[in-house]
């Protein structure tokens, strides 16, 4: 079982950075790939960035984020954070973060455990 809680999501302006964070307690966090989704209002949620469980330039990036958007994670600390640059009033979102024991995934199924999402909202 593992535990995620999402943090540092806010209001912020267009072209504005924010950086989400997601803890991870309970069996190894070493052991799981993460991944960030996220969820507008009205809208399916999807994917935006995920990470293999070493880390490193072992990355995927949604095509809507890639260039902006960067995913790292730190295992000491068991954490995993989304640094969110150049943001659009389109990024406006709850995000979730979610652990797989797949190696790395972009697909919602593959993901064994969520957190409760976190509010981004980018003002125009």
């Amino acid at each position: 079982q593992v535990q995620l809680v999402e943090s540092g999501g806010g209001l912020v302006q267009a072209g504005g950075s924010l950086r989400l964070s997601c803890a991870a307690s309970g069996r190894s966090f070493t052991r799981y790939a993460m991944g960030w989704f996220r969820q507008a209002p009205g809208k399916e949620r999807e994917f935006v960035a995920a990470i293999s469980w070493s880390g490193g330039s072992t990355a995927r990036y949604a095509d809507s984020v890639n260039g902006r958007f960067t995913i790292s994670r730190d295992n000491a600390k068991n954490t995993v954070y989304l640094q969110m640059n150049s943001l659009k009033p389109e990024d406006t979102a709850v995000y979730t973060c979610a652990a797989s024991t797949r190696v790395i995934s972009r697909w919602q199924y593959e993901y064994d455990y969520w957190g409760q999402g976190t509010q981004v909202t980018v003002s125009s």
